[in-house]
């Protein structure tokens, strides 16, 4: 299951000019089922899937060695919702530790 993980994960290597780049995302999925009924003659069941992958960026490899170049458009629309909850839970953090 690891291997699955790392390919969904990281991307073929691309060779550009000088550089080689590995591509790299976020993934995460999930499966489920379920049935039921309001009576033993009519029963309902259903299922589903679901997956997203955001790319986080990109190790590039050159003459300078090895290093990790972040995808900017996907950091900040990561790290926008977690300050905004931050910025939301900080001061009733701080009211609950003054009393």
């Amino acid at each position: 299951m690891t291997k699955v993980g790392a390919r969904l994960a990281y991307g073929e290597k691309i060779d550009f000019g000088h550089e080689q780049i590995i591509p790299v995302a976020f993934w995460a999925g999930g499966s489920a089922e379920g049935q039921g009924g309001l009576d033993p003659d009519r029963r309902a069941e259903g299922g589903g899937e679901g997956g997203v992958a955001i790319p986080l960026g990109a190790y590039v490899g050159d003459d300078y060695g090895t290093r990790f170049r972040p995808n900017i458009i996907a950091l900040l629309a990561t790290l926008t919702p977690l300050v905004m909850v931050a910025g939301w839970a900080l001061p009733r953090l701080v009211k609950a530790l003054k009393k």
